[in-house]
């Protein structure tokens, strides 16, 4: 059975102060500090805010009779997370705490100096869904109509903003588009999504119109030897990546003058603009390929929150 480090000693008290807070917890606290700075590489001020939330913790034990680490136990850290609760700390600020409480503990029990992390088994606080983030109709327009036509590319570009918000796909599933997927005389596009699921989604009459341009006047140009599988093409001729395609919307967005632009933000917009025109969630969830619903019903909380938003700056008698 291995061995426990032995424990540190207290601090000595200064003659004549009171003993520093958190009392025999320092010389652990130190330690891990000490940890965090050194080995692990953290900034300063990271460092740091680990430094306070962790004095709290040890400030709320000692405050309780308990002076080192190995008399805690996990209804000790349950009861420092109720009396942030109750002291009207937000669950972000909790779940942090909790956080930087599992690596104290974890980092003691590696150095032998607890049996267990009991901040492990305590469960954080339930943190609220963040709503996404979607463009409005306007923005939409200005984004997709961004590329300039005249230019190589232009009008891929054009075709695949277009086909990305009427679909919702994501920006690995464009990505990953073959021309095969793309059935245009019946207007959808076999999607192949997340564990290699396919769905079909349709395609707007707008991204359709876009599309057959790009087919017809510039992807040929792009696939000179005629046998490329994927839909989009770069210059070469090649597939374009993932990485590339996130860049190319920021770019685009910052030309429109639109912030927060992405891929994932016109998948968003799609589902948001789809269930604000009173969309049926199923079909919303079908075609973004959720496997459950809850995943979908998000978007009805960012319509509702949206149409709140638009009543509370416009409507005469909102307070406004």
């Amino acid at each position: 059975m291995e061995r426990k480090r032995p424990l540190p000693p207290p601090p000595p008290e200064p003659s004549g102060a009171p003993a520093p807070a958190g009392g025999s917890w320092e010389p652990f606290l130190d330690m891990y500090l000490g940890h965090l700075r050194v080995e692990r590489g953290l900034s300063g001020n990271t460092v740091e805010a680990y430094g306070k939330d962790l004095a709290d913790l040890t400030g709320f034990f000692a405050s309780k009779g308990l002076q080192n680490p190995e008399r805690v136990g996990r209804g000790d850290i349950m009861g420092f997370i109720l009396h942030l609760s109750e002291a009207g700390l937000g669950a972000r600020s909790r779940a942090r705490k909790l956080s930087a409480a599992r690596g104290f503990f974890s980092f003691l029990e590696g150095e032998g100096l607890v049996s267990a992390n009991f901040a492990e088994g305590v469960e954080g606080p339930k943190l609220p869904s963040p709503l996404p983030k979607a463009l409005t109709r306007d923005e939409v327009a200005r984004l997709v109509s961004s590329p300039d036509l005249s230019k190589p590319g232009g009008l891929r570009n054009r075709a695949m903003f277009e086909l990305l918000y009427a679909g919702g796909l994501r920006v690995s599933e464009l990505a990953g588009l073959a021309l095969g997927q793309l059935n245009l005389p019946e207007s959808y596009v076999r999607v192949t999504g997340k564990g290699s699921k396919d769905r079909l989604v349709p395609v707007g009459d707008e991204a359709a119109a876009w599309l057959r341009r790009y087919l017809a006047e510039e992807r040929p140009i792009q696939d000179k030897t005629g046998s490329a599988a994927a839909l989009f093409l770069g210059a070469r001729g090649k597939p374009l990546s993932r990485q590339y395609l996130w860049k190319l919307i920021a770019g685009h967005a910052a030309l429109a003058g639109i912030r927060h632009a992405s891929p994932h933000v016109l998948r968003h917009s799609f589902a948001t603009h789809l269930v604000e025109g009173g969309a049926d969630l199923r079909a919303v969830q079908a075609m973004l390929g959720h496997a459950d619903l809850g995943s979908t019903e998000i978007y009805l909380k960012a319509a509702d929150a949206r149409l709140k938003s638009v009543h509370s700056k416009r409507h005469p008698r909102s307070g406004r």
